[in-house]
């Protein structure tokens, strides 16, 4: 049918602009951001503020991240381009629990990096840093928002 043509082209684009915008930006951005805290954790080891065990947090997020998105990239969206919707239900309910662990890690980045707020007199790596952990926050948000509300709909 014609709407679902229409609707087939509509999850290919979404498809696409996610893998691109999303997959690609975290996969370039995570070991910045990991670079940045490890170079702030080590030279402000002695400061008060410093956001002790944020390159770790980020690595494990990253690493998570990665294995989630190959799921994503080698599994559920090829099932779903390929117009298998009956098959769907259970992987789309992971990557969906998968989110809400996200969504865990995301509080515990707000929490290490004190709401993405460097200290007033930090350093240009520091505010850099902070910067990088505020838009990976928004960048996860808006990525798990597109697939929970608006691609995975399609197919439940």
């Amino acid at each position: 049918t014609r709407g679902g043509k229409t609707a087939e082209r509509a999850v290919g684009k979404l498809i696409e602009h996610i893998l691109e915008r999303y997959h690609e930006t975290h996969r370039r951005e995570f070991p910045q951001a990991i670079e940045l805290a490890r170079t702030v954790e080590r030279v402000h080891a002695g400061d008060p503020d410093c956001p002790r065990g944020l390159a770790d947090h980020l690595a494990v997020m990253a690493d998570d991240l990665e294995g989630h998105q190959l799921k994503e990239e080698n599994i559920l969206f090829p099932t779903m381009l390929a117009g298998s919707c009956g098959v769907l239900r259970f992987p789309i309910s992971r990557m969906m629990a998968e989110h809400d662990d996200v969504y865990e890690q995301l509080d515990r980045l707000a929490a290490l990096t004190r709401d993405f707020t460097p200290p007033r007199d930090a350093c240009k790596t520091w505010r850099a840093l902070s910067q990088a952990c505020r838009k990976l926050d928004r960048d996860l948000r808006e990525h798990m928002r597109l697939e929970n509300d608006v691609l995975f709909p399609h197919f439940l």
